[in-house]
């Protein structure tokens, strides 16, 4: 297991980005006249890990910082105890659960101690290692983003997409994705399709590094393809499936975008602080979890976004609990995860 010291480094040094999706994303208002372009926003990774944004393309639309609520909202819920590392909560609506993935040592390392944990949203822990790397035949080594689809769990680590039966957790087999390093988040449709990240990230003498292998893939019947592979990809982490292709933010440029059916970047959209991590729908709007603002912002492609929840240091892979309207916020750096209620 990580160290909390050890855990608090990774964090300075450009900690992993997570992953945020939605079964169920707003529609899409039509783009307005694109306005004159403006500069991408500057990659917000520490030194030790730069991630150049001077070859992403320009980026379209605003990015307004609203002031921030004058006091942090309490949480409604607040789990302790049972983490190690937490990079993702996924509301499972079916079942009324929340399930985290922990990545319990380095999010690189293929070192089999991975867990997911599963938690009622009354605020008990209710199976603290629900699937556990090495337990009942289960692979997991550094787990990040999930999603659920035709009662199959998916989950992102490293360079496979393992499955689970969505009920009783037993392994369904892996999906490995050939010249991935670093598979982040997961966003499902109904009809079965998986869209994974892969934010191109590898471990280096300093923490996380960038390698270049940016992509977001598409598995359709259990085979995988990329349908965007490029470095303009801006390291890309938190995914969201739509009926127009996929909304995208990325961790090194600190950008709002939504990848087209072609694979081309449109509705470029810049958020006020970068290091972004997960993205989740509510209503007619978007919730974006940022590690350089340390909050949850709310906006639209092209509008501006506020904070709506501040103060919240590591804010990984963000869930939503459409049932409650509550925003889950794994803190990666603390080993907590806490349920805002959002109306």
């Amino acid at each position: 297991m990580m160290s909390r010291q050890l855990r608090f480094a990774f964090a300075a040094a450009l900690l992993i980005p997570a992953c945020g999706g939605s079964q169920n994303p707003p529609a899409e208002p039509p783009p307005p006249p694109p306005p004159p372009a403006a500069a991408a926003p500057a990659g917000s990774a520490t030194p030790a890990a730069q991630v150049s944004a001077t070859s992403a393309p320009a980026a379209t639309g605003t990015a307004k910082s609203e002031p921030a609520p004058a006091t942090t909202p309490k949480p409604a819920v607040r789990f302790t105890g049972a983490f190690a590392t937490p990079e993702s909560v996924f509301y499972d609506e079916a079942a009324d659960r929340y399930l985290v993935s922990n990545v319990n040592g380095k999010p690189y390392e293929a070192d089999g101690n991975g867990f997911i944990s599963v938690l009622s949203p009354d605020g008990t822990v209710t199976t603290p290692k629900w699937i556990a790397g090495g337990v009942k035949k289960a692979k997991l080594d550094a787990p990040k983003g999930m999603g659920i689809a035709q009662g199959i769990l998916y989950v992102a680590d490293i360079t496979v997409v393992r499955r689970f039966d969505a009920k009783d957790g037993t392994p369904k087999g892996d999906i490995p994705i050939e010249g991935s390093t670093f598979l982040n988040d997961i966003s499902t449709t109904p009809d079965g399709r998986v869209y994974v990240s892969d934010s191109g990230l590898k471990g280096g003498a300093t923490g996380l590094e960038p390698n270049g292998t940016d992509a977001v893939y598409l598995i359709e019947k259990g085979k995988p393809r990329a349908i965007s592979k490029m470095k303009d990809l801006g390291n890309p982490n938190g995914l969201l499936a739509t009926d127009t292709g996929v909304l995208v933010v990325t961790f090194g440029t600190g950008e709002l975008y939504r990848l087209d059916n072609e694979g081309k970047r449109k509705d470029i959209t810049p958020i006020p602080e970068g290091m972004l991590d997960g993205i989740v729908a509510l209503e007619d709007s978007l919730l974006i979890s940022s590690w350089k603002a340390s909050a949850i912002y709310r906006g639209k492609l092209h509008g501006n976004f506020e904070v709506v929840v501040p103060n919240v240091k590591a804010p990984a892979d963000i869930g939503f609990d459409k049932k409650r309207s509550r925003v889950l916020v794994p803190r990666f750096t603390e080993d907590v995860v806490e349920a805002y209620d959002l109306k």
